[in-house]
């Protein structure tokens, strides 16, 4: 038995029927067909341990990911130093501490001075330490901040005459006439 509005259709020829033999098998197999079975429990947790170990391989690949740029910045850094570093020359020992130790560099008088007003800086390399001029310093520190040991200029200093010492038993009179 058919549909009624089928067979209005089937009069009137807008279908045809092999058409409409095709449409009714679809219906059947739709009513008639198999439903997907319910997952049981230990399907249910297979899947959420799936799911666990997929994040736990991400977050690995990703602090993996985060170690191996840290590495690749590190080793940029050294080779920046390596490339741009000034030979330390001299008989004047300039004195620093680095790794809670007091180390000492080889200079001459006008590498001190510029080591003092901020020029050059003062790097670690390998197991050694090194100077580089201030430009090449700012790029190494971009990467690797821990392997300038000694900067003079990275800190702005206090202009002359600003004057913050305030202790109210040594203080100076206003009135003080010369």
């Amino acid at each position: 038995m058919r549909n009624p509005l089928q067979e209005q259709l089937l009069k009137a020829g807008l279908v045809k029927k092999g058409k409409l033999a095709e449409v009714a098998r679809e219906q059947t197999r739709a009513r008639h067909g198999k439903q997907p079975a319910k997952p049981t429990e230990s399907q249910r947790d297979a899947e959420r341990g799936r799911q666990e170990k997929a994040e736990r391989d991400r977050e690995l690949a990703q602090s993996r990911n985060a170690e191996a740029r840290q590495r690749e910045l590190r080793v940029q850094a050294r080779q920046l130093i390596a490339d741009g570093q000034i030979a330390a020359r001299g008989e004047r020992a300039y004195r620093f501490e680095a790794d809670g130790a007091i180390r000492t560099l080889l200079v001459d008088d006008a590498q001190a001075r510029e080591l003092g007003s901020g020029m050059l800086v003062i790097a670690r390399l390998d197991a050694g330490h090194v100077l580089l001029p201030r430009a090449l310093a700012q790029r190494v520190r971009e990467r690797d901040p821990g392997s300038i040991v000694v900067d003079h200029g990275g800190s702005p200093a206090a202009p002359p005459g600003t004057d913050d010492y305030e202790d109210p038993r040594f203080a100076v009179p206003d009135d003080l006439v010369w």
